[in-house]
């Protein structure tokens, strides 16, 4: 087990009760609620790793946009020596702070990165798969529909996985047999309770399934991104390095699927288990962009991104904390989209109708907001209103209270319906 290592004299190793975070996610609302209680900041223990835990939704927007905070863990990450100490090694989640995309670098390095993949994932590239998205979805729907009445399905594995996963598998190039095996090591690494050894046992074929896609792209280019992503070049004429190209497909992979996949299965949930804001959508008086918009703020796809480090002190607006030279910091975007200073008293509710329902954080902020949340948007905007148009019975089939075992992915393990209820059939 990773134990606790200094980050150089900070008052983080001088916090005497820091909160162990729950790594199994069990309970993703109710830790944030009891962080917030702390301050806006507050330390944690994240797997044997001293953190600041950031809940406030102003003063997470503030560090998403200040100069002082880096995501580059090889250059402003003390502990991290590089990738070559001991914490690097055998620390569970080094996963997900070792990458080298454009989500992880800083400076002029992230505008090189975010040019490189904008200029391939464009606009009109996301605008022309509003047809497939169509298309994928009327076949998933109609799928459910040549089930049994009576029959509970698992609508998380059938229809809100499904969706995003062949969307961005077409938009990636990535062939069919090889897309399972690229889930389900990507599921390994979602998975934030694993041992080091299952975490790096995923990462290896992780790694090896995606060589294989980007050797197959390099042979024989398409259409897809992929292949643009290796094709395109900067003013200068340079091209993604090769670990950058592999950590940029793995990201545009893993983030272009379960976020949406979350986001379709708290938006079915929430229309499901408020019935006056279903009949309301159903009857046009309440828009499905506000449905969408207010899941994604009680439900942030993501609920925390490890990490960020302090590039300088930062004195914490309000309280005596200084985020010193070094530290890890983590922002919560489940906290953030509940707070209740920006919210009211109803912040832990439903509401699509809240004047705030937009000023959320879920596809992040300012320079590492998402690429490609137009194409989640899209994505929910076309599912959820088919999938209710063709059930208009959908009912729930049991409370889908477990959830993922992730502090980071926030969605349910299941998500059991009755697409064809029978008369008088239980929920």
């Amino acid at each position: 087990m990773t134990t606790t290592l200094p980050t150089g004299g900070s008052a983080l190793d001088r916090a005497a009760d820091p909160h162990r975070i729950d790594l199994t996610g069990r309970d993703i609302h109710g830790e944030a609620a009891a962080l917030r209680a702390r301050g806006p900041v507050a330390a944690v223990d994240l797997g044997g790793v001293a953190a600041w835990w950031v809940t406030d939704h102003a003063l997470l927007k503030s560090l998403l946009t200040d100069p002082r905070v880096s995501r580059d863990t090889y250059r402003h990450w003390p502990a991290w020596g590089g990738g070559d100490s001991e914490l690097a090694r055998t620390w569970p989640l080094a996963i997900w702070v070792a990458d080298r995309n454009m989500i992880t670098a800083y400076g002029d390095e992230h505008k090189r990165l975010r040019r490189l993949v904008a200029k391939a994932f464009t606009a009109r590239r996301t605008a022309e798969l509003g047809p497939r998205v169509q298309a994928i979805a009327a076949e998933l729907v109609e799928a459910l529909a040549a089930r049994p009445a009576g029959e509970v399905v698992d609508l998380r594995a059938e229809f809100c996985h499904p969706l995003p996963v062949r969307v961005i598998s077409e938009l990636l190039g990535v062939p069919e047999g090889l897309r399972d095996g690229l889930l389900d090591s990507v599921d390994a690494i979602m998975n934030t309770n694993a041992t080091a050894e299952k975490a790096d046992a995923a990462l290896v074929v992780l790694y090896d399934r995606l060589a294989e896609l980007i050797a197959a792209k390099r042979a024989t280019p398409g259409q897809d991104l992929t292949s643009a992503l290796i094709g395109t070049a900067d003013e200068d004429g340079s091209h993604l390095t090769g670990r950058e190209l592999v950590d940029t497909v793995l990201l545009m992979f893993t983030a272009g699927h379960e976020t949406t996949v979350n986001l379709l299965d708290h938006a079915v949930h929430l229309l499901l288990t408020h019935p006056e804001q279903l009949a309301a959508v159903r009857a046009g008086t309440l828009a499905w962009d506000d449905v969408i918009e207010e899941a994604l703020r009680l439900q942030a796809p993501f609920a925390a991104l490890p990490m960020r480090y302090a590039v300088e002190d930062i004195d914490v607006p309000g309280t005596d904390v200084v985020i010193t030279r070094g530290d890890p910091i983590v922002v919560s975007f489940a906290a953030a989209g509940r707070d209740p200073r920006v919210h009211g008293d109803t912040a832990d509710s439903f509401d699509p109708t809240r004047p705030t329902r937009r000023d959320h954080v879920a596809f992040g902020h300012g320079v590492h907001h998402c690429l490609g949340a137009p194409l989640a948007r899209m994505e929910a905007r076309v599912g959820l209103p088919m999938l209710f148009d063709r059930f208009p019975g959908l009912v729930l089939a049991g409370d889908p209270t477990t959830p993922l075992e992730s502090f980071i992915s926030n969605g349910h393990r299941h998500l059991r319906v009755r697409v064809n209820p029978t008369p008088g059939s239980d929920r």
